[in-house]
């Protein structure tokens, strides 16, 4: 009892308030839970923590941090985070469906006629040949010079 006469009306007045939502299931709001979510509810409930064991009763700062767990994991259920996290394959789950759908490429017939009938760089080396043979062009007037 002597415990309890350090405590202040209002300080009574939240403990027994946060007792309460940890005790019965009561759901969050909407849009109370879509403000919890933002990166901005989640700082305020920080800084009303470190507030809280800076500035508070310690026992109130501890039970306000089992207050903003639950508070959290009920805010996920009403806006569906925790359906997204719990449903969304990991990124080695994605790369082996993503190797199930693309196999190896194998080669086709046209790739492999190519590498065998012309094989470039693997082939002997050209010799030129030298002829008798001189070619002779005729005029042509009006055509274009190549």
């Amino acid at each position: 009892m002597k415990m309890f006469n350090s405590f202040t009306p209002m300080e009574i007045t939240v403990l027994i308030v946060f007792v309460f939502y940890l005790m019965f299931n009561i759901d969050t709001p909407e849009m109370i839970a879509e403000i919890v979510e933002t990166p901005i509810g989640l700082l305020s409930i920080m800084v009303m923590i470190m507030y809280l064991f800076f500035y508070g009763n310690p026992i109130i700062a501890i039970m306000f941090i089992f207050v903003a767990y639950e508070l959290l994991k009920r805010s996920a259920l009403v806006t569906g985070r925790k359906a997204l996290m719990d449903y969304t394959p990991s990124q080695s789950k994605k790369n082996i469906q993503m190797k199930a759908m693309n196999p190896p490429k194998e080669k086709t017939l046209e790739e492999e006629m190519v590498e065998k009938m012309a094989p470039i760089g693997k082939s002997e080396m050209i010799d030129l040949v030298e002829t008798g043979f001189k070619p002779v062009a005729t005029k042509t007037p009006g055509a274009s010079k190549l």
